[in-house]
């Protein structure tokens, strides 16, 4: 930043998802998780610099040039549904040639099969064929939505990084979005989802990673993580120390996620996520953590899935 120093926008992130798999990123608004997917197009601003390294196909995307970001991973190895679809969609243009030229470029459809092909690409989105014809500044949000996530699905990307693509969207809508993308993970394609929605990382998500102040903090299996927690009985005598660990999640801060949501205790995580150019010394966490002891102010290591030096199994232990 001009005359500041740094900011680590996002900082060891260690993930791997799988052909057939569906790996939802979740976390707070400015935790990292858009970062995180930009950084894998190379569509960071100037200003932005990486280290490490991000597979796909052969292909180390951090350390590809732009030639062969544009030419062979954009929408042909990693496909994009971008989080403000409208500011992607060329305004002088049709969703009907938007998904034309994708078609052309990504399939090399023929001329001829164009307009079957447009008709099909949308639907597969739910977007309406009515509607193609329209500029996107005269979508709607859901729409726009729409637009983006069929140009996304075009290519048939063995990576699909789906970033917030259920923005704007009624439930119904949501719930086929969200499908949708499962039968494209479900056909050998490996799916990124960014997401506030956690109803539809449920929906879909065979794993979770939670992302807090730009730091993975959890990596579980979905159906560990949306567990339900249950009420703990004494054990008997010969029981003691053996009780299996709560379901949910092992992290308070995921823990606190889930118990905000409505359908469940509706009571917000304390306080506020902190700026990432102004981070707390250790965990980042530990100002908001019922849980915080000076140990906290060591930084805790991703082991065994947990960033945490206090979560749930040993809390209960």
């Amino acid at each position: 930043m001009r005359g500041r120093p740094p900011v680590a926008a996002v900082t060891d992130a260690d993930l791997d998802v799988a052909a057939g798999e569906c790996l939802a990123l979740v976390g707070e608004s400015g935790c990292g998780k858009s970062v995180l997917a930009s950084a894998l197009l190379g569509l960071l601003p100037g200003n932005a610099t990486t280290e490490g390294s991000a597979m796909v196909d052969g292909i180390d995307l951090l350390a590809a040039d732009e030639r062969t970001l544009a030419r062979t991973v954009r929408g042909r190895r990693v496909g994009l549904v971008p989080q403000s679809p409208a500011a992607h969609l060329t305004p002088v243009r049709t969703v009907r040639a938007h998904l034309a030229e994708a078609l052309r470029e990504l399939t090399g459809t023929p001329r001829a099969d164009l307009p079957q092909a447009v008709r099909a690409a949308a639907e597969r989105a739910a977007f309406p064929a009515d509607h193609l014809d329209r500029h996107p500044h005269q979508l709607s949000g859901g729409l726009a939505q729409r637009a983006a996530t069929a140009l996304a699905l075009v290519g048939d990307a063995p990576l699909l990084l789906a970033d917030e693509p259920t923005t704007g969207l009624d439930r119904d809508l949501v719930d086929r979005t969200a499908d949708e993308l499962r039968r494209h993970a479900d056909s050998g394609h490996a799916l990124l989802l960014i997401t506030h929605d956690l109803a539809a990382a449920q929906r879909i998500a065979d794993r979770v990673a939670v992302m807090y102040a730009g730091r993975i903090v959890e990596v579980s299996p979905a159906d560990r993580f949306f567990a339900s927690p249950v009420a703990r009985r004494r054990p008997s005598t010969e029981a003691v120390g053996a009780a299996p660990p709560d379901p949910g999640p092992r992290h308070p801060y995921a823990r606190g996620l889930l118990a905000a949501l409505p359908e469940r205790d509706f009571i917000p995580v304390p306080g506020m996520p902190p700026e990432l150019g102004d981070l707390p010394d250790g965990c980042a966490f530990a100002p908001r953590c019922p849980r915080a002891t000076n140990t906290c102010r060591d930084t805790p290591r991703l082991t065994d899935g947990v960033a945490c030096h206090h979560p749930q199994e040993a809390h209960h232990a």
